[in-house]
């Protein structure tokens, strides 16, 4: 009898531990599975962040296809220059109260003072060079300052030649030379080409046309002239001269 009832005590501590044990096993499956649930959320919760911190990146196709848009949006002309040196929009809406500042035979002395005023100013401008300005390693330094400023470089001729005085092989010289000096100084070959005195030759004409160079002279300009020369008369003469308008033309 006694042994019987022993037994059975055994039995109901054995089934009793047995239970524990389960219930241990289960509470502990409930917590993996917790702690597996907030992982999963933690790291969703960390590429969530990574993804609004650090925008995906354009592979470099789509990042050169921006670029080159960009690029041929800033090329597209809005004017053109007419027949009498003004500036005329290509399109109906495009503003015509503009100007476009030239600057001759730099890089003198103020070319690299007058640059960094207009960049201050942001305003654009070619600047044209002569190639006895540019016989110094100081005065090419001075184009690659100017033109790394974003300012347009010209063609003036090497010289400074009045191209009506010379024949033919000099006019060549004169605008060819400078061409190849002005892409060895900047690395590129200068787009515009003003002739010293506006004087022009047919010659001059054809030649400018064939290197794919824009020909250019100038609607109005007083700093020339001795009565102009002080800061006060140039400046009242150049923003109040009679030229300073559009040509209508029919």
């Amino acid at each position: 009898m006694k042994k019987g009832i022993f037994l059975a005590i055994i039995v109901f501590v054995l089934m009793l531990l047995c239970s524990c044990s389960n219930e241990n096993k289960s509470s502990e499956k409930e917590q993996d599975n917790i702690a597996s649930s907030n992982e999963e959320v933690m790291d969703k919760t960390e590429e969530n962040n990574k993804d609004e911190q650090d925008p995906p990146v354009k592979s470099d196709s789509a990042q050169d296809s921006v670029e080159e848009s960009n690029h041929l949006v800033q090329k597209e002309p809005l004017y053109i220059i007419n027949d009498v040196w003004f500036l005329e929009p290509i399109k109906e809406g495009t503003n015509e109260k503009v100007v476009l500042l030239t600057i001759d035979d730099a890089p003198d002395d103020h070319a690299l003072e007058m640059a960094k005023t207009l960049s201050e100013l942001e305003a654009p401008a070619i600047f044209f060079v002569n190639g006895h300005f540019l016989e110094t390693e100081k005065k090419k330094n001075t184009l690659k300052q100017i033109h790394e400023m974003g300012f347009a470089i010209g063609n003036h001729t090497f010289n400074h030649q009045n191209l009506t005085e010379v024949d033919e092989e000099i006019q060549r010289e004169e605008i060819l030379s400078l061409n190849a000096l002005i892409n060895e100084i900047i690395g590129e070959k200068p787009q515009f080409f003003r002739a010293p005195n506006g004087a022009n030759t047919d010659f001059v004409k054809n030649l400018v046309e064939k290197e794919g160079m824009l020909l250019m002279n100038w609607s109005y300009g007083y700093d020339w002239v001795s009565e102009y020369q002080s800061k006060q008369a140039i400046t009242e003469i150049m923003l109040n001269a009679p030229e300073l308008r559009m040509v209508q033309i029919y």
